[in-house]
């Protein structure tokens, strides 16, 4: 038997290799399988980076005294390098990603992705004719504003002055002023939602409020994001507002079309293709994949459905093993799984789960791989 294990990160617990890791564990103590195979998996935000940079056997760059998710923060971050390819892998959280802050500091009105921007640049100087843009994990609704900026646009007022950084300021914006050399290599960015720009299920009003942002922030957020996304249709005649995965990020999806000429892209299916997934697929019997919850999102542009989608053209029976199983055994059954389970009892705080995660998926597919050994009997 033929066992496909392809795995999402569980957040704040275990990387997509270490869950990987531990489901195979499971299954080698029943040893049901006669063949394991590990393919850690992303769609885009945490954790994709490391995937496509292990996938590529590709080396990190750090970059030195860049911006933060606040403009007076200094750090350090790392873009991925293929040499072979010459394709850069950067990913935004690592400059401007909400663990960057306490919970104190989260103010999307103030927050910016110009250290990202800073990132982009550099890989350009590095000589990439690629650019991977992995946009999740973020700190702010700025539209990728702060991005363009390092990368030398400007954002003006009525008068000419430029904006402060942030997207509290971006509902004063009256014209743009392109640099002189844009960018010049291809740009993707790798996202798992297609949320609009704005509207109720859009950048301020979904995600605003994971990062930090009050109800009467989120109207402000709005109308920013609202008057960006008119002002670059009148000066850079592109309708970002229409774009599916536009709100990704905080707008940086908009931002990225529109400042970066970048291409949105599902992250599940870059990765998958990247790290020999449909390879794998071929000939598997069972595909074990999962994340921290499963829920409904989880079925819309994340690393389940698109394992399941193609675990399914290849005839595989397919399991989830996630954290927290947010799913009715109906809703599960219609979307074609073969098993799915939470390894963390209902009753069990989130951060005694997280502490322990390691044990509780191992034991769950330990599990799992006897409820395979009796079926396949």
């Amino acid at each position: 038997m033929v066992v496909v294990i392809a795995l999402d990160s569980f957040k704040g617990s275990l990387t997509a290799t270490e869950a990987c890791e531990c489901v195979a564990a499971g299954f080698r103590e029943v040893g049901v399988a006669s063949a394991l195979q590990i393919v850690p998996m992303a769609d885009g935000g945490e954790g994709t980076a490391d995937a496509l940079v292990a996938a590529g056997g590709g080396a990190w760059v750090t970059v030195d005294d860049v911006v933060g998710p606040l403009p007076d923060q200094r750090l350090s971050a790392e873009f991925g390098w293929l040499p072979s390819t010459r394709v850069a892998i950067v990913e935004m959280a690592r400059a401007s990603g909400l663990p960057l802050l306490t919970e104190d500091e989260r103010n999307p009105l103030l927050t910016t992705t110009f250290g990202t921007g800073q990132i982009l640049a550099q890989a350009q100087v590095q000589g990439a004719k690629e650019i991977l843009l992995t946009l999740g994990g973020s700190a702010t609704v700025d539209g990728g504003t702060g991005a363009a900026r390092a990368l030398g646009w400007q954002f003006l007022d009525s008068c000419g002055h430029s904006l402060p950084l942030g997207g509290g300021y971006l509902r004063y914006l009256h014209t743009l002023s392109a640099p002189d050399q844009e960018v010049s290599c291809t740009v993707k960015a790798l996202c798992d939602v297609d949320n609009p720009l704005c509207g109720p299920n859009g950048a301020a009003a979904v995600y605003g409020p994971q990062k930090g942002a009050t109800p009467a922030m989120v109207e402000v957020l709005e109308l920013g994001l609202g008057r960006l996304g008119e002002v670059v249709r009148r000066e850079r005649n592109i309708d970002v507002s229409r774009i599916p995965g536009a709100g990704a990020a905080g707008g940086f999806g908009a931002g990225a079309v529109a400042f970066l000429g970048a291409q949105l892209v599902p992250g599940v299916d870059t990765v998958a293709d990247a790290a020999g997934l449909e390879a794998a697929l071929d000939g598997a019997d069972w595909v074990v994949t999962g994340e921290g919850k499963l829920d409904g999102q989880s079925l819309q542009g994340k690393v389940v459905s698109g394992v399941l989608r193609r675990a399914k053209r290849h005839g595989a029976r397919v399991a989830v093993l996630c954290g927290r199983l947010a799913l009715s055994a109906e809703r599960c059954r219609e979307a074609g799984l073969d098993w799915a389970s939470g390894c963390a009892p209902v009753d069990m705080p989130d951060e005694e789960a997280f502490r322990c995660a390691r044990t509780l998926l191992t034991a769950e597919a330990r599990a799992l791989a006897e409820f395979v050994s009796v079926r396949d009997a």
